[in-house]
């Protein structure tokens, strides 16, 4: 098997466009490329989805998060059981993106120090997209 690349990729139903928005904001995304249904050739895109995200490819850090809207056609999508683990290595900057993207959200953990020497919390943000924050705390001896 010769699996090049995992990464998550975030299907919402039409606030595509508002969370690349709080990402770039919270986490320093980089957009690489935006497509929206109204890119596509041909007369079948209905008005309403012609500014929706038919894909997107955003970087953040070295890390390839995409999103997409989902199309006018397909049912809604409800909450998903998928949470995206984000690793840290500075607390300051933990809290900050933390704090960017619980708002307008739902704090599900707060961030705390955890027994096996992280600082770790849990958000769902405004679009209903689940993040795990992990931060290892330098060791004392």
């Amino acid at each position: 098997m010769n699996v090049v690349r995992l990464n998550p990729y975030i299907n919402l139903n039409g606030t595509a466009q508002k969370a690349i928005d709080l990402y770039q904001r919270a986490l320093g995304a980089k957009v690489e490329t935006v497509m929206r249904f109204g890119d596509m050739p041909g007369p079948d895109t209905p008005p309403d989805q012609k500014d929706k995200i038919m894909h997107a490819a955003l970087q953040v850090n070295g890390n390839s998060l995409m999103i997409s809207d989902v199309p006018s056609s397909e049912a809604a999508l409800p909450e998903g059981h998928v949470k995206i683990a984000v690793h840290f290595t500075d607390p300051e900057e933990t809290a900050k993106a933390f704090d960017a993207l619980s708002s307008g959200g739902k704090v599900t953990q707060p961030l705390v120090d955890t027994f096996w020497g992280a600082k770790f919390g849990m958000v769902t943000d405004a679009y209903g997209v689940s993040w795990m924050f992990n931060c290892e705390l330098k060791k004392t001896e």
